[in-house]
Parts: structure tokens; sequence; C-alpha cells
């Protein structure tokens, strides 16, 4: 019988992680391989992040620099307004309009194929105005 007081010596199984292989599991040959594997791919972490980091800054940058024209007010949901306010906060952007205004750009840019047939029903719909205006002038009074 066991006391409150007493501990019970229960040691849980030692856990194995699917990528973990036990010494005794594998050869010295093919336990160098997967150790020289793994430096390979962990030396060159620094260097991906870097050119993310890179490419990430750059389009900031570019987003930054573009001249505003237009100041428009929108409303949005309030978890579109707690990540412009972390982009501000993290130092990307200056501002939560500046955030908003790149997140725009990059979103008519994304949808690129929706604005072509826009573009082209507007441009079907000037022409059936011009066509019942015509119709309209032309005909007698």
């Amino acid at each position: 019988m066991s006391s409150p007081f007493q501990r019970e010596e229960n040691n849980p199984p030692e856990r194995v992680d699917d990528l973990m292989l036990r010494d005794d599991e594998i050869g010295h040959e093919e336990s160098t391989r997967t150790a020289s594997s793994v430096r390979d791919i962990a030396s060159r972490i620094p260097e991906s992040l870097s050119a993310i980091g890179r490419d990430i800054s750059r389009t900031i940058e570019k987003a930054i620099s573009a001249k505003d024209d237009y100041v428009v007010a929108v409303k949005i949901s309030p978890e579109a307004q707690d990540k412009l306010e972390q982009l501000v906060q993290a130092g990307v952007f200056r501002s939560r309009a500046e955030a908003a205004g790149f997140l725009i750009d990059e979103g008519i840019k994304t949808q690129a194929p929706l604005f072509d047939r826009v573009r082209t029903k507007l441009a079907e719909i000037e022409r059936l105005r011009a066509e019942l205006r015509g119709l309209i002038i032309s005909k007698p009074t």
C-alpha cells in the first residue's frame, strides 16, 4: 500500500521521435551520412532566410515609396484592423494607411484576371449607353 508521501517508481517509457533513430538501429556510415545531410541543410537556412528577407524588404520599400494620389476612407473588420496594427507595430509600415494601401495594391495584382473581365464589361456597358443615346437623339420628336 502506498501513502501520499511515498513516490511510486513508475518511469515512463522513453519517448522516441519518428525522426530519431537509435545507434543500434543504424550503421555508423549511415549515421555519419545523415548527420552530414542535416548539417548541409542547416547551413543553408540563414542564406535562405536572408534572401526571403531581402525580397520582402524590396517589396515593402517599393510600396512605401509609391506616391499616394488618393485618400479613401474604408470600413474594415476588427481582424483586418488588428493585422494592420501588427504591421505598424512590427515597423514594417509607418502607418495603418500605408499598410492598407500596400495590401490593397497586392490584392489588385492578385485579382488581375477579375479586373480584366470588369474592364471588358465596362467597355461593353459604355458601348450600349452610347447606342441608347444615339437612339434617343436620332428619334424625331
